[in-house]
């Protein structure tokens, strides 16, 4: 279940999909072509900010529910916010939550109990992405944060042969065309790029056909992305609302007294 919830956080269709055209500002697009439209433009985008809703539940019958924001961008460098300031299960908070900040190619983690366990004084815990070495645990886990991006999760809505239009609705004061519609995750994966394969693979390896719902503006781009899958080993429900596009966003390192370094095979994906 993890695993279905980091895939699912961190992420948010080119096919056959219905032929009635729908508006998308000036251009009239089938359901399939806007959302393939929609991928193009994700590639363009140097910046976003993003809300993020996580809803489930295990095979048990508990269940819990993930909320924070994202920041991310490609310029002048490379660089991501992500802010889970809500985390919950069966009933019981993760004090804290967790914050990754990705930033001059190092790691910032913020994370009550890895501080607790293991008797760092600083509240955050830094990693080299150069100097990682053969600490597996600590790539699986910036891996998993790195996947959570507004290209990744358009491009596996393009593997939907069933996807079309139910109406027009407002997001965030904006107005979109509601798209729905399934994909295969086997399918989908294979649309991502090499490296990110493997990560989301793993992580999705127990739903077969993935629900999604897309709100797309008449720019072409997503202002929410909703998913809802399930397996034996529970379900899931997880969105991306998007904020903002393009802007100038603010993201930077903790301050240098606030960080420690990361202790060799500190469990930080337990």
């Amino acid at each position: 279940m993890r695993r279905l919830l980091v895939a699912a956080a961190l992420i948010a269709a080119a096919g056959c999909g219905t032929t009635t055209a729908q508006p998308l500002g000036e251009v009239q697009l089938s359901a399939a072509d806007a959302l393939a439209q929609t991928a193009q433009k994700a590639e363009d985008v140097t910046s976003y900010a993003a809300d993020i809703v996580v809803d489930f539940s295990d095979q048990k019958g508990s269940s819990g529910n993930v909320r924070g924001t994202m920041l991310f961008q490609q310029k002048p460098t490379l660089a991501s916010d992500i802010n889970l300031s809500q985390v919950t299960f069966a009933g019981q908070p993760l004090p804290g939550g967790v914050r990754v900040i990705l930033a001059d190619e190092t790691a910032y983690l913020k994370l009550d109990v890895l501080k607790q366990l293991t008797g760092s004084t600083k509240p955050w815990v830094k990693v080299g992405l150069k100097d990682l070495g053969d600490d597996v645990s600590v790539r699986q886990f910036l891996s998993q944060a790195q996947q959570i991006d507004l290209k990744s999760s358009v491009a596996l809505l393009t593997a939907s042969k069933d996807v079309k239009a139910v109406g027009q609705e407002t997001v965030s004061n904006v107005d979109t065309t509601h798209y729905a519609g399934t994909f295969p995750v086997a399918e989908a994966v294979k649309l991502l790029p090499a490296d990110s394969q493997a990560a989301i693979a793993g992580q999705l390896s127990a739903v077969k056909d993935m629900k999604f719902d897309a709100w797309i503006d008449a720019e072409g781009l997503p202002r929410k992305i909703q998913l809802n899958g399930g397996a034996e080993q529970g379900t899931f429900s997880a969105a991306l609302v998007f904020t903002s596009f393009n802007e100038q966003l603010s993201i930077a390192a903790p301050p240098a007294d606030q960080v420690g370094d990361m202790p060799k095979g500190a469990p930080v994906t337990e």
